[in-house]
């Protein structure tokens, strides 16, 4: 299977509004997680954003299991 820049960009999105919706659910904001699971804020905004260096994916993993999201 070819990976397109268009693939990328919707597997983004899909996990940027999976987190988002946890978010609203739980009633917490961005600063409020990223202070629960020890990251920076513009650290946390990176992982969220789809960054994938592998500090992004490890705070991807906190997410997670803080917003009970399944992979």
């Amino acid at each position: 299977m070819k990976v397109t820049e268009q693939n990328l960009v919707d597997g983004v999105e899909a996990i940027y509004t999976q987190i988002k919706i946890a978010l609203f659910k739980k009633h917490m904001s961005q600063v409020e997680l990223a202070s629960l699971i020890g990251e920076g804020p513009q650290q946390l905004s990176r992982a969220i954003h789809g960054d994938m260096q592998p500090k992004s994916k490890e705070i991807r993993q906190k997410i997670y299991r803080v917003l009970d999201i399944k992979e």
